[in-house]
């Protein structure tokens, strides 16, 4: 739980993430990107509105790191659908929880420790896990974004944070979305391989670059549902 020190501009560094259908194939966050993708750039969205989804067929392959490349499969022996015949195969993202509205909103499960940003369209355009409170202080519900920061502070000073997206107030301090907070010697106060267990003390931990795609998805006044 921590307490913005106030809003400004947005320094766009990572790469554009392109629009995800539900049900489509996941990539990591430092997965090769897809064709199509453009860089970061002040005064340009992450987030055309309602740009259409990214067919199979427009994803680029994965660099090869050997100069013999696997033999085509012959005819019937073609790989199962949704999977990925290499190294590193992509999974299935998870659907959108059951009941968690309708629209334009940023969606946030407890029990999966997971958020999706979804569009009015009903498709997904990133899904991520993150690490939410390990206390029992939030609430499932219907909330809405009211306050920003581009860097924050926790509220006893212990930590720093950036792209802070509030939604609600905890017992101390607002509780929103955030990167993963750095001591006072720039040490992560978690790795990111723990994100999907809930690790804060109020608010949801994001990787820096799905922080940033939070960050450029939900202006203030964007819904946000938590569902257990």
């Amino acid at each position: 739980m921590v307490a913005g020190l106030g809003a400004s501009a947005v320094a766009y560094s990572d790469e554009a993430l392109p629009l995800l259908p539900i049900g489509a194939p996941a990539r990591s966050a430092d997965a090769t990107p897809l064709a199509g993708d453009v860089p970061y750039a002040a005064g340009v969205s992450a987030y055309p509105p309602e740009a259409p989804p990214v067919a199979a067929a427009q994803v680029a392959p994965d660099p090869s790191r050997s100069a013999v490349r696997p033999a085509t499969p012959s005819a019937g022996t073609a790989a199962p659908a949704g999977t990925v015949a290499s190294a590193g195969a992509r999974t299935t993202a998870p659907p959108v929880p059951a009941r968690s509205g309708k629209g334009r909103r940023v969606v946030f499960s407890m029990s999966e420790q997971r958020v999706w940003l979804v569009r009015g369209s009903e498709r997904v355009a990133r899904t991520y896990a993150v690490s939410g409170s390990k206390h029992d202080n939030l609430d499932p519900g219907t909330y809405e974004v009211f306050s920003r920061s581009r860097h924050a502070t926790s509220y006893d000073f212990g930590s720093t944070m950036e792209y802070f997206v509030r939604f609600t107030r905890g017992e101390n301090a607002p509780i929103g979305f955030h990167t993963i907070p750095v001591d006072d010697d720039g040490k992560p106060l978690q790795t990111r391989a723990e994100l999907g267990t809930a690790l804060s003390s109020g608010c949801v931990r994001q990787w820096r670059k799905d922080a940033i795609a939070l960050w450029e998805f939900a202006p203030i006044g964007t819904t946000v549902v938590v569902v257990a």
